[in-house]
């Protein structure tokens, strides 16, 4: 006797790649599980205005480049301008250049940003111990012994980093900090004293988003680095950490505007908040950064169109082995019922199932003065052929007169299959009478229906389509429920006498 081992290994293996390969496209590509689902973006223009100074002009702009947020979409406007985009990982930067500029000169950006969720940022390596800052002489006294002070009474970074702040802000300030604050900013001085004990600091921009707000500027933040991450402090504000809608723009060290051959240069930022898909938003972004090798999307549409139909079968072929082989129903053909459903899903279900019954009904008839002429099975079955294509006609050209828009859609039914359907219950007719046509009629009902039921859904249509690994699950399924040789649920009623004598 052969061992399942193996059997058991493969369909395990087709279990765990479908369901891993399912979750992980939809972690690391944000397709969302669930259809329907809507994500939070941003539209952000960047406005960059100066003075030309009559001669050649170069701007150079610093663009986002936070793991907080994708960029969606982004372009610039810039009339008479060349324009190139540094795609330097560290940092992107947008160079407009013209041979002339004079007099007021605008220029603009605009970005859509999509929040990840990943508010951390990584440190790409140890960061060098900056130099000492070098206090001035009215200076150097005061602060050393503010530092000192406060380095006394941490143990990380992070936690002189916390006292630091809390100090600054601490409305009964000492003379020392009052003092330190009358010549430096809070931000500057915090990253000042951060400095002098060779702690790894460095000033960032920030841009806070907020809907329907306009001409906003950049705020300085400041990033201490703590155990292999940048961790950001608003000084300002006293506060640690950083909110879903604070966009870093620029946290490179890198100068977020510098423009040359113009004065007077300046940027302002306007903002508005919009909600979009969940799906749209995941394949917009994997378009990209190319990562459709493995996707129907990018297919043409009309290809598309056509695989959403072909991507139900399976759960078709999945019901009908279960009703099948579990539950022991009896159709008219193996696998009619599944196109039987797909033919529902263009109809509906309620007008699929009455043309469904009048063809089948109607052919029925035909076929039995068929059956006295006693023609060959080829000529037979070509004949049942011609006769289904005849009544579809007719019932659809009925529809039309009579206004029945829904009656148009009896097309959609596959004519070969329901011709060998006739052909199927005609025999079975001839050879076991009626009553078994009408269990065997009536069970490839059932399950066309519970076929289109579980294919018409909007949760499962969403799965087939956009996780190709279920259907390695399924195909598992399939192949568990191939090994299946008990008996039948509706088989079981026969032993219930049996029961019963114990």
């Amino acid at each position: 006797m052969h061992s399942r081992k193996p059997f058991y290994i493969f369909v395990a293996l087709l279990f765990i790649i479908g369901i891993s390969t399912s979750i992980y496209r939809g972690i690391e590509h944000n397709v969302p599980f669930l259809p329907g689902e809507q994500v939070q973006s941003w539209a952000v223009d960047a406005k960059v205005s100066f003075v030309g100074s009559n001669q050649p002009a170069e701007v150079n702009f610093s663009l986002p480049n936070d793991p907080a947020f994708d960029v969606l979409v982004e372009n610039a406007t810039s009339p008479g301008y060349g324009l190139s985009i540094s795609n330097d990982v560290s940092n992107r930067r947008a160079i407009w250049s013209i041979r002339e500029a004079s007099g007021p000169q605008a220029l603009y950006y605009r970005v859509t940003l999509v929040p990840t969720g990943k508010l951390d940022i990584q440190a790409t390596g140890t960061p060098m111990v900056p130099e000492p800052y070098l206090w001035p002489a009215t200076e150097k006294s005061a602060a050393d012994q503010v530092i000192e002070d406060v380095w006394g009474r941490s143990a990380t970074n992070l936690s002189f980093a916390q006292q630091l702040m809390n100090l600054i802000n601490d409305s009964e300030q000492s003379q020392n900090m009052a003092l330190l604050l009358s010549a430096n900013t809070s931000t500057n001085l915090f990253v000042q004293m951060l400095h002098s004990k060779g702690v790894p600091a460095r000033i960032v921009n920030g841009l806070q988003l907020e809907d329907q707000r306009r001409r906003q500027q950049l705020t300085s933040y400041v990033q201490v680095y703590n155990n292999g991450e940048w961790v950001l402090f608003d000084i300002p504000n006293n506060k640690k950490g950083r909110d879903n809608t604070l966009v870093l723009w620029e946290y490179s060290g890198h100068s977020v505007l510098d423009v040359m051959g113009g004065i007077n240069s300046q940027v302002n930022f306007s903002m508005l908040q919009d909600t979009r898909s969940a799906l749209a938003t995941s394949i917009d972004m994997m378009m990209n950064d190319d990562a459709l090798d493995f996707s129907l999307y990018q297919l043409p549409l009309e290809e598309q169109s056509l695989f959403k139909g072909i991507l139900l079968i399976p759960i078709g072929v999945l019901v009908v082995v279960f009703l099948r082989v579990i539950v022991g129903i009896k159709t008219s053909g193996t696998f009619m019922p599944v196109l039987i459903a797909l033919a529902f899903i263009q109809t509906t279900l309620l007008t699929g199932l009455i043309g469904f019954l009048l063809i089948v009904a109607f052919g029925l008839m035909i076929r039995s003065y068929l059956s006295t002429l006693n023609l060959l099975l080829i000529s037979r079955i070509s004949a049942v052929i011609i006769v289904v294509i005849f009544i579809i006609g007719l019932f659809t050209l009925i529809s039309f007169k009579l206004g029945l828009s829904e009656g148009l859609t009896i097309t959609f039914f596959p004519m070969i299959i329901l011709a060998w359907t006739i052909e199927r219950m005609s025999i079975l007719w001839e050879e076991e009478g009626p009553k078994k046509v009408f269990v065997s009629g009536g069970g490839s009902l059932f399950v066309a229906t519970l076929a289109y039921l579980a294919m018409d859904n909007q949760l499962v249509q969403h799965w087939v389509f956009n996780f190709l690994g279920i259907h390695l699950v399924i195909l598992a399924l399939v192949l568990v429920m191939g090994q299946y040789t008990g008996y039948r649920l509706t088989e079981l009623k026969r032993f219930k006498p049996l029961v019963g004598e114990k």
